[in-house]
């Protein structure tokens, strides 16, 4: 009896935890949701990911910035 008790609550436990495992929410040091290489805005210096920053091409090289005031505020290298 006691066998078939804890039969039932393993597969409880595993029909609660796997979903969660499938999606991966378990994993520790999670990344942003939509992933991708981070890009450092040379304005503010703060990190973007390349999906989400706002262009700009300058002297023939693509700049990518947090925001579109960034990209109005940029005056390229010094």
């Amino acid at each position: 009896m006691r066998a078939a008790l804890y039969l039932v609550w393993a597969v409880m436990l595993v029909a609660l935890l796997l979903p969660l495992l499938r999606r991966g929410s378990l994993k520790t040091g999670r990344r942003p949701a939509l992933g991708g290489e981070l890009v450092k805005d040379p304005v503010c210096q703060t990190y973007i990911v390349r999906a989400r920053a706002v262009q700009r091409s300058a002297g023939g090289e693509l700049r990518y910035f947090c925001s579109p005031e960034c990209a109005r505020r940029y005056a390229g290298p010094a």
